[in-house]
């Protein structure tokens, strides 16, 4: 059977921001059998138009190539959505209150399980389980906050975990105290496992049904293809490899998904044999969809607790110098090891990076894993909330990518509050270098951590440009302090982060990221040309339609 001339699909009528190698534009898009035929004028599509073509008049709103999240956890997102979800809260009464009516409505839940809370809303950031305990007294609830890095309990998970003053803390986390040395109801970091290990595991359906919603929800923002952050046990949600071979296998995967397999840090390069199935497996069943050729490699954690690993110890309140420098999560002599393998094994390694010590450790690593088996990997660092300024340049010459999460770089409680104050002047201003990272020749990618913060591409872009957050009026952005505004980037630059460079660390970059002939038709048409505007309007923008291979995954309400 001869194949059709004419297009499937055509946009015209408004510009298209290409992101291709040349930062080009274009005013008209048409595409055939999920992809990309022409790009150019409407004179060069006009004769692809026929009987069947779906004609798209953008009418002056901006196509792009779909957005793709570099680091993001779509199963424990979309799990979260359907349990008793605490994002959209801002007080300890609220978040208290929303426990309640959920346990209300679901007598039947032999936990009560969710999360979302913000530390900023409590005292020193840490909830208590007495706030939990007068509303949930009879059965155990476990509650991760925003960023997945410590978790809220009552008295009865306490009991069920065996979790007492006795309990010594894990090497790679911390059990807060009371002032006679109970625990107080929070968990930081490697503790959060003493509880996830007596979790109920969930059913193989609950797990499909939170990947569905889950990514329903990221294409509602564009988003055609991401990177999970954590395939493995560990996160709460069960190990979700296997529901991403069933849904790729199954065509209920439309988003195209780099799997990164995790690290279990209490363990070494015996877990390499494991990740080689696991990646031979996704290739024989992923139909395309679903990869798992990366590991992530967690190695500290957050500033808002202290366990970010940083070079000098972080401050008191009263700005003198304290005994803890965070925590290493991995030996950093192992993890040259470990990298040089992964990296000689062919696998991209994906590191939690967060404080400037587990950066120059990642760097380091690297570096080493370069000595013995030359360049290339695409591995990237994700997070980078304190770089030494002595690391920027290594970035490139080491060929890492850094894997920015645009929306914390932002004035906001849990920074101003919970974070400068303990890092001090100097250190705090090299929170989130992306502009000194741009300008040292660094390739950056893009990604929301979702759960932990939105997963809206345009409110990361509007942050990376304006380090302020955004949903502010006019006046209100006038008047807001910018955030190291040397740090900012353009708008092409942001929003090539969150197409071109995601795609360039998910292996996806030959076939996605751009509006170029030949490749996918993974697109996304906004509700208005952001270039047009003034920048306090970059995270208004929404988006209306979101294609893959051609092929509508979300259209916004009339």
């Amino acid at each position: 059977m001869s194949r059709s001339p004419f297009a499937d699909l055509v946009f015209t009528g408004g510009p298209c921001y290409t992101v291709d190698a040349a930062r080009s534009w274009a005013g008209a898009v048409a595409v055939a059998g999920g992809r990309i035929t022409a790009v150019g004028r409407h004179a060069d599509v006009k004769n692809l138009i026929g009987p069947g073509t779906e004609v798209v008049d953008l009418a002056g709103k901006l196509l792009l190539p779909g957005f793709q999240d570099a680091h993001v956890h779509p199963v424990l997102g979309g799990t979260t959505l359907r349990q008793c979800d605490l994002h959209e809260l801002h007080t300890a009464e609220e978040f208290v209150a929303a426990v309640a009516d959920y346990a209300a409505r679901n007598p039947q839940a032999t936990w009560i399980r969710g999360g979302g809370w913000s530390m900023d809303t409590f005292p020193g950031g840490m909830p208590t389980k007495e706030m939990l305990d007068a509303v949930v007294p009879d059965r155990p609830v476990a509650l991760p906050n925003r960023d997945v890095h410590g978790m809220w309990v009552n008295s009865k998970a306490l009991e069920v975990c065996g979790i007492t003053r006795d309990t010594p803390d894990p090497f790679d986390g911390r059990i807060e105290r009371d002032a006679d040395g109970e625990p107080n109801g929070c968990l930081q970091e490697g503790a959060m496992a003493l509880v996830n290990a007596h979790l109920p595991v969930p059913a193989k359906d609950e797990m499909a049904e939170g990947l569905l919603a889950g990514q329903a929800y990221l294409h509602s923002f564009g988003i055609t293809a991401w990177q999970d952050a954590w395939i493995g046990d560990g996160l709460g949600v069960g190990d979700v490899f296997e529901t991403y071979l069933d849904a790729a296998t199954s065509d209920a995967l439309t988003a195209r998904v780099a799997g990164a397999l995790w690290w279990e840090r209490k363990s070494g390069l015996e877990q390499l044999e494991l990740f080689r199935e696991r990646r031979e497996a996704a290739e024989a069943a992923g139909a395309g969809r679903f990869r798992a050729r990366t590991v992530k490699i967690m190695l500290d954690g957050v500033a808002e607790n202290h366990t970010a690993a940083l070079l000098s110890p972080y401050l008191d309140g009263c700005g003198c110098s304290t005994d803890n420098a965070g925590l290493d999560f991995i030996d950093p002599d192992k993890l040259k090891t470990y990298v040089t393998e992964l990296d000689a094994a062919g696998f991209q390694v994906h590191f939690h990076a967060l404080g400037d010590r587990a950066v120059r450790n990642a760097l380091d690593a690297l570096e080493a894993a370069r000595a013995a088996n030359g360049p290339g990997g695409r591995h990237h660092l994700a997070h980078l909330q304190v770089v030494h300024p002595k690391d920027i340049e290594r970035f490139r010459r080491l060929g890492a990518t850094a894997n920015i999460q645009a929306l914390w770089a932002a004035h906001e409680p849990s920074m101003d509050e919970l974070t400068i104050p303990f890092l001090g002047e100097e250190r705090a201003g090299w929170q989130y270098p992306f502009g000194s990272l741009s300008r040292a020749g660094a390739t950056i990618a893009a990604g929301s951590d979702w759960s932990v913060t939105s997963p809206n591409p345009l409110w990361g872009i509007h942050t990376a440009v304006n380090r302020v957050e955004p949903g502010l009026s006019a006046e209100e952005f006038a008047a807001r302090k910018v955030f190291y505004p040397a740090e900012r980037l353009e708008l092409g630059q942001a929003i090539a982060a969150y197409t071109a460079g995601s795609a360039y660390v998910n292996r996806l970059d030959d076939v996605t990221g751009s509006v170029e002939v030949g490749k996918l038709a993974d697109l996304v048409v906004l509700d208005r040309d952001p270039f047009e505007g003034p920048a306090w309007e970059i995270g208004e923008a929404r988006v209306l339609r979101t294609f893959v291979e051609g092929v509508e995954v979300y259209a916004a309400d009339a």
